[in-house]
């Protein structure tokens, strides 16, 4: 397998990361994850918008040469490089500040790394199997624009996820210090009752969510539920007809129990084949 570093294509196997790596050292970037079909890019110029905005947000120089098709081309070379032209595949993009200082950088120049991962299915598919989620209440995400990008620095999503496993819960809730609730470890949610949909707004400190912001295009269409960008309380959860949460991998994935409560998955089952169209109509 091959990854890509800082414009030049490397065996896995001879590649190495510097341990004086902001990233790895100060949690010092971010990363970007992509689903790439038959060597085409789902929502490519969403994805690279939210990069861009993440880079600015952390104070990165961008350099000159990032542009759309630049880094496109770059991520299909890679795929190329890794035989998977006709297949499914995750591309994860990382980026960091380069070396030099401590808390204080001494420069704001990058250095980045694309790698792929195979994957099974084509196209979004809904899961059908049963999927509990509970309340993770030990830590929570501040809100604020810094807990909005995909940053290095995930370690509630990380302990949520270690708590669910020790527990036996497919996934955690997460809140902020409002003790409203934000998302689940790894993705965005979407919140079903009656024909009224919630989804929490950014400024609560949610993932910016590439498939959260194609949904809500989706959902604003509609004439059957009207959509709403607001703040969710854990005891609303319970009342809910029906809660799923969305990534740029999974696409949709319903949740069918928290706690007491069990829910439908009507909306997301209607929501995949839209959501599929949007990719397959964007990338030809």
């Amino acid at each position: 397998m091959n990854v890509f570093i800082n414009g030049e294509i490397k065996s896995i196997e001879h590649s190495s990361l510097n341990l004086n790596n902001r990233g790895y050292n100060y949690g010092d970037g971010l990363f970007e994850t992509l689903r790439v079909i038959n060597s085409k890019i789902m929502f490519w110029e969403s994805h690279y918008f939210r990069l861009m905005s993440s880079m600015r947000i952390l104070r990165m120089t961008i350099p000159m040469e990032f542009s759309p098709e630049y880094l496109e081309e770059k991520i299909i070379e890679l795929i190329k490089a890794n035989d998977l032209e006709k297949a499914s595949v995750r591309v994860k993009i990382n980026i960091h500040r380069n070396e030099g200082g401590f808390y204080t950088p001494e420069d704001n120049s990058i250095g980045f790394i694309i790698s792929t991962k195979s994957l099974d299915e084509a196209f979004f598919t809904l899961n059908d199997q049963a999927y509990e989620v509970e309340l993770f209440k030990d830590h929570y995400i501040q809100s604020g624009m810094l807990s909005t990008i995909k940053s290095n620095n995930k370690l509630v999503n990380i302990l949520a996820g270690i708590y669910a496993k020790e527990n036996d819960f497919d996934n955690c809730f997460l809140i902020n210090e409002k003790k409203s609730v934000l998302e689940v470890t790894n993705g965005n949610i979407f919140m079903l009752k009656g024909d009224e949909i919630k989804t929490p707004p950014l400024s609560d400190g949610c993932l910016n969510g590439i498939i959260r912001k194609q949904l809500i295009e989706i959902l604003k269409k509609s004439e059957d539920y009207t959509l709403k960008e607001e703040s969710i309380s854990p005891f609303e959860l319970q009342k809910a007809d029906e809660i799923f949460y969305t990534n740029a991998i999974q696409g949709i994935q319903s949740i069918s129990k928290y706690r007491k409560k069990r829910y439908t998955n009507t909306l997301a089952k209607s929501l995949i084949g839209k959501l599929n169209a949007k990719a397959r109509l964007v990338e030809v």
